[in-house]
């Protein structure tokens, strides 16, 4: 395949057939500085503007979104291979959330009075806190990248976006319908850099914050480059989301839903329903057809209709699933089905399924970011959970059961997890908290709570 990188910048690849889709400079260290101060110039105007004004921009871009959406949707095919239905189904997500942001903001952010214990009156105010970074992974490029800028936008911040190299046509259009959208020039940036200047772009004073979605290892590096500049980050983080399914689970409802949660953007997503910890009673009925259904997943061209899962995004990537695989399999899993590196054009990955996963397995114990979904065993609905929770990771996870008081219960009291699904599977919603515990990062996006991150929660008192 052609090499990404090329003097001064990189160029982006269709994961489908290895061709470059184009070339991109990287921006001067002198660029990328400007670019910085022209954020914060546009920022001091807009952090003036009133909550209503910012709302009714953002609704411009929720539309401005759905305006090119098929334009988009086979721009993100294009850069990273998701297929064309789940990118129409991500835009879609991404202008609801313009909607609510833009509706719930003015509730969310307006001041509070509160009476102090001695007379007087106390005011928390809600006031912008200036430029905030985001750095940005490629497996929703819109989403991703729509998910910070939004709430920051709305809370009265400049936005810098570093989105993940091989998606940069799809930042540099999300800029223009943000523009267009009438949002001030320059307030939403993309910075085209390379990792050691990202670097120097957190040590910039005019930068208040730092968010970042990715994987541990990488939050890790950014969470301790901004701790020492005594900078706030927020951090969504890989997973390996636990789903179980207990003895009194609807199996038919379980196996379909497990199924499109594997696969799900051609199984490349953080909150994806990844080990499968099924009760032994339940196990045999759930692995056969769990296997059939896996099995009959189409694999191709991600710009036809009836393809359910395209290319991984990166040749790297692939390679990286594929040593996972056969070092789970050298130490115990079985392959029930796929497994194997397909020949020809294209970073295609089977749909896989491993079986007999255990402890020293990294089906077991990491993240598997691609379509391999690993089965484990578990004695009862007690020895499952127990299981589910034997993760560094904590973003997501499921439960199947006929109960649902008991599900909840469950999920309430027992999933170390930020976020659990009952009897289904999803992505985000507008309206509830997202993020994770553990290895899977701090803070949260979604549900007026990402409107809150990178503000300042400022005391008036009047005595």
């Amino acid at each position: 395949m052609e090499n990404r990188e090329i003097k001064g910048g990189f160029r982006t690849i269709n994961p489908a057939n290895e061709k470059t889709i184009k070339e991109y400079t990287y921006m001067t260290d002198a660029d990328a500085n400007e670019a910085v101060e022209k954020c914060h110039k546009a920022y001091l105007s807009w952090r003036k503007k009133s909550l209503k004004s910012r709302g009714d921009v953002l609704k411009a871009i929720g539309k401005g979104l759905m305006d090119r959406r098929p334009e988009f949707a086979e721009l993100m095919t294009q850069e990273m291979g998701k297929v064309v239905k789940h990118g129409f189904q991500e835009i879609k997500l991404c202008a609801g959330l313009c909607e609510y942001t833009a509706n719930e903001g003015a509730k969310e952010l307006k001041d509070e009075e509160r009476e102090l214990p001695d007379g007087g009156k106390g005011i928390v105010t809600y006031s912008p806190m200036g430029v905030i970074y985001g750095i940005q992974p490629w497996n929703f490029p819109c989403y991703q990248a729509i998910r910070f800028a939004i709430a920051n936008l709305i809370a009265g911040n400049g936005v810098l976006l570093k989105h993940a190299e091989n998606v940069t046509g799809s930042a540099l259009l999300l800029k223009e319908i943000f523009e267009d959208a009438g949002l001030p020039k320059h307030l939403f940036t993309v910075l085209i850099i390379d990792h050691q200047q990202s670097d120097t772009i957190i040590e910039n004073n005019l930068v208040r914050g730092v968010t970042l979605t990715g994987s541990a290892a990488a939050g890790k590096i950014i969470a301790k480059k901004a701790g020492e500049q005594l900078k706030k980050t927020v951090l969504e983080l890989g997973s390996n989301d636990a789903y179980i399914v207990l003895a009194d689970a609807d199996i038919k409802l379980a196996v379909e839903t497990c199924v499109r949660g594997r696969i799900y953007n051609n199984g490349e997503t953080c909150v994806a329903a990844k080990r499968f910890v099924v009760v032994e009673s339940v196990y045999n009925e759930f692995e056969k057809a769990f296997v059939n259904q896996m099995k009959a997943i189409k694999t191709g061209d991600p710009t036809k209709k009836e393809t359910a899962l395209g290319p991984m995004a990166r040749e790297d990537l692939r390679e990286k699933i594929h040593q996972q695989v056969e070092e789970s399999i050298a130490n115990g899993a079985k392959i029930l089905t796929g497994g194997k590196l397909p020949s020809g054009k294209g970073f295609f990955y089977p749909a896989t399924v491993l079986g007999n996963v255990k402890p020293g397995q990294p089906a077991y114990h990491d993240e598997l970011f691609g379509p391999v979904a690993s089965l484990i065993k578990a004695k009862n609905d007690k020895d499952a959970m127990r299981i589910a929770n034997d993760s560094r990771f904590g973003l997501g996870g499921g439960i199947f059961s006929k109960d649902e008081k008991k599900a909840i219960k469950l999920a309430q009291e027992e999933f170390d997890t930020g976020m659990v699904y009952i009897n289904s599977f999803g992505l985000a919603q507008p309206n509830m908290p997202f993020g994770g515990v553990k290895d899977s990062g701090y803070g949260r996006e979604h549900g007026g709570f990402g409107m809150k991150e990178f503000v300042n929660v400022k005391a008036v008192m009047v005595l």
